[in-house]
């Protein structure tokens, strides 16, 4: 069987290399789990793996942080060797973070069959670090699996040939609802002295809502006001902590320990109101049926808005708190998007073998070379 190198390196990563592995295992691949090690924090690392059931890497890079090109520079670094040591098959990278990037061009460099899972998600958000990793990641792929039929539009798009993209579902969700029941077992509740639908649930990491003083201080003001008709819990994200303690906190605003996954799902799944700015929880949210407002000016997952629970309201204060009393009072119908239906880490796989046992699969340069990779 094939030998097939998984990246992971921050902790949205994690909850997507988890189905993959586990499908491709259970086909007889030979799976070699690479932490590239751009997330260190144990408190929000090592909690992951364990909630997950997610079995030690059989590589740590520990890249550590840096600048975009410095850690981009020491994950391929690191990686490089590895890739020449291991001789894979195939390199899976998931997502849109530094490592998912740096990986990829390795691997495409060596002539290794490159996957990437979730792709095809754009934002045309220029400022988004994240938006170049998802456009030169999929440049660099051979195959190229979209979470939803939006991703699969974008991809065509842009030039892609259709035996490339594969609509292979959300392997996010695969996770959430193999894990819901352990998570709804739970006391992270009671232990913070919640209800089910008594609260809203906030979250706060990304640099452009955290770094400038003014649009974190409206953030809070936000949801200060909100924290007016229900209490609002703030799980503090390290990037954000430093950053709170000089803000100042509103009243009503609860600030509690970052959660492991298991916590924090069920944080989610028991919220009257969820604010983020995360791409995954707006994921989760829509999946579990939990309204969600998006703190952004822009979303790669526009699914979520048309298929889903999530409204995208920005920064602004007054928008935000319109948003919220609006929702509070007239929830949103539960709607999920087609294939978030927990079997995305099995398609990828059926996928991913199929073509690496194939005879006459396409060199890399093939697909490569022929597919325009426009950003518009």
């Amino acid at each position: 069987m094939p030998r097939i190198v998984i990246v992971a390196g921050a902790r949205p990563n994690f909850m997507k290399v988890k189905p993959v592995m586990d499908a491709l295992e259970a086909r007889g691949a030979d799976v070699v789990l690479v932490h590239t090690g751009q997330h260190y924090d144990a408190a929000m690392n090592d909690v992951f793996f364990a909630d997950l059931g997610l079995r030690p890497p059989d590589r740590h890079l520990g890249t550590g942080s840096g600048t975009h090109a410095e850690q981009t520079a020491r994950v391929m670094t690191a990686f490089e060797p590895l890739v020449e040591e291991l001789s894979p098959d195939a390199v899976v990278v998931v997502g849109d973070v530094t490592s998912t990037l740096a990986c990829a061009l390795v691997a495409a460099k060596a002539g290794v069959v490159v996957a990437h899972v979730e792709a095809g998600l754009r934002s045309r958000d220029w400022s988004m670090p994240e938006e170049v990793n998802r456009l030169v990641t999929d440049r660099l792929s051979d195959l190229l699996f979209a979470p939803s039929p939006d991703g699969v539009d974008n991809l065509r798009a842009e030039g892609y040939h259709d035996d490339q993209i594969h609509l292979a579902g959300n392997v996010m969700i695969d996770t959430l609802f193999a894990n819901l029941d352990r998570a709804l077992a739970s006391d992270v509740l009671h232990r913070h002295g919640l209800t089910p639908g008594g609260y809203a649930l906030a979250t706060l990491h990304r640099p452009a809502n955290v770094d400038d003083p003014a649009v974190l201080a409206g953030l809070l003001r936000a949801f200060g006001e909100v924290a007016r008709e229900l209490p609002v819990v703030l799980p503090v994200h390290p990037r954000t902590a430093v950053r709170l303690e000089s803000a100042g906190v509103p009243e009503g605003l609860r600030l509690v320990p970052p959660a492991g996954y298991l916590d924090f799902i069920a944080l989610q799944a028991s919220a009257r109101l969820v604010l983020t700015d995360s791409g995954g929880i707006q994921e989760e949210t829509t999946a579990l049926g939990v309204p969600c407002l998006t703190t952004r000016d822009s979303t790669e997952r526009p699914i979520t808005l048309t298929e889903g629970t999530n409204l995208l309201v920005g920064r602004d204060p007054a928008r935000i708190v319109a948003a919220a009393r609006e929702v509070l009072a007239n929830p949103p119908a539960k709607r999920s998007p087609a294939l978030w239906d927990g079997h995305a880490g099995d398609r990828v796989a059926d996928v991913l073998l199929a073509h690496l046992a194939s005879p006459v699969r396409p060199r890399p340069t093939d697909v490569r070379d022929t597919a325009v990779g426009s950003p518009a």
